[in-house]
């Protein structure tokens, strides 16, 4: 485990180091390194960030916006997957719809959350949801399409009702592959949040990573990049560590 940590730290030092070398010596090959600020002035810029209060308030905006649209895709999209891949009329009836919607960006939704909602706000937390939504559904509903029928069939022998079945062999077995799916999902919910942020939002790591390029800051550019980086990394080891806690009693090869 040690020497994993090691690696990982060795890893991000070299990047680090690669960036300063680079732009401090204003390498221009095929690439304009001397366009860019250097490791050095974001890391500057990054500290004066940690002083101001409206940092923070930006990181709560983005992460609120993100909580609440990635609960509801959790609950709607793992809820719906289910349903579809366990009832043949309802798959029948909600899947072509789905399939139809799917391939559009949720960013491209935007104009339609706009005239929608009567708030940007409640916009953003739409497009958060969309965003999620569909990696989850899609992970949930193939999750259970590929549970051995076996299990069901050893519990309907026994006596197991449907709800039993579905309590005690559906949602455990499918459990990794529902938390892929929202590993997944958060990684795509930051992508469009930022990015509906950017668009239409007042407050947020998005909106305020557009203004520092509005004004030509691109120190704070990349330090919002950095912000959007790390707060996408915790997020998604949340649901990674939830995943795991929530399989131990896989074993580890099917849990990983």
């Amino acid at each position: 485990m040690a020497r994993r940590w090691v690696l990982r730290v060795v890893s991000l030092a070299a990047g680090l180091l690669l960036w300063q070398v680079l732009t401090a010596s204003g390498v221009r090959l095929w690439l304009r390194f001397d366009q860019l600020p250097t490791a050095v002035e974001v890391a500057e810029r990054f500290a004066r960030q940690l002083t101001r209060a409206e940092f923070y308030g930006d990181l709560g905006s983005s992460l609120a916006r993100i909580g609440l649209g990635f609960l509801l895709a959790a609950v709607v999209g793992t809820a719906l997957g289910v349903v579809v891949a366990r009832s043949r009329v309802l798959g029948d009836l909600v899947q072509p719809l789905l399939e139809v919607v799917r391939p559009i960006p949720a960013i491209a939704l935007v104009p339609i959350a706009i005239l929608l909602f009567p708030t940007d706000e409640q916009g953003i937390v739409f497009i958060t949801f969309v965003a999620a939504f569909f990696p989850i559904l899609v992970s949930t509903r193939h999750a259970v399409r590929a549970l051995p029928t076996t299990w069901e069939d050893a519990l309907r022998t026994m006596g197991g009702s449907r709800r039993q079945v579905l309590v005690r062999v559906v949602l455990p077995g499918a459990l990794p592959g529902v938390f892929g799916g929202l590993s997944v999902g958060m990684g795509v919910a930051w992508i469009c949040v930022i990015s509906a942020e950017m668009i239409s939002g007042r407050y947020g790591v998005g909106y305020r990573t557009w203004q520092a390029y509005t004004v030509v800051d691109y120190p704070g550019v990349v330090v919002g990049m950095v912000t959007i980086g790390l707060l996408g990394r915790v997020t998604a080891g949340v649901v990674e560590l939830l995943g795991r806690r929530a399989t131990r009693w896989l074993p580890g090869e099917a849990r990983s």
